[in-house]
């Protein structure tokens, strides 16, 4: 089992990278982000169902892991995990699925 991102988490990353480098002042403190959100993604290669199932409030087979105040977006394909968005658990997450 692997781990794929969308373009979307892909993006996200990319973001979330940005907004802590720019709010802390800190490469640092963004790169330590995003290492550890991405270690998170080979955790759930390892245990795909480890995160919450999303059936009844977003989607049909939808997943999400938290990581500290991100969630990530998943969904567990035959070979791979698919890794769909990461974001801030405060964000309208139904709006950005267009739920």
């Amino acid at each position: 089992m692997a781990h794929r991102l969308a373009p979307e988490a892909e993006a996200d990353l990319h973001d979330i990278w940005y907004y802590v480098a720019q709010e802390s002042g800190s490469i640092e403190i963004a790169d330590r982000l995003i290492d550890l959100i991405t270690a998170r993604f080979l955790l759930l290669t390892r245990h795909q169902y480890i995160g919450r199932r999303r059936d009844e409030d977003l989607r049909p087979g939808l997943r999400s892991f938290a990581v500290g105040e991100y969630l990530i977006i998943y969904r567990v394909e035959a070979e791979d995990v698919l890794i769909l968005h990461v974001v801030r658990g405060t964000r309208d997450i139904q709006a950005l699925l267009g739920s």
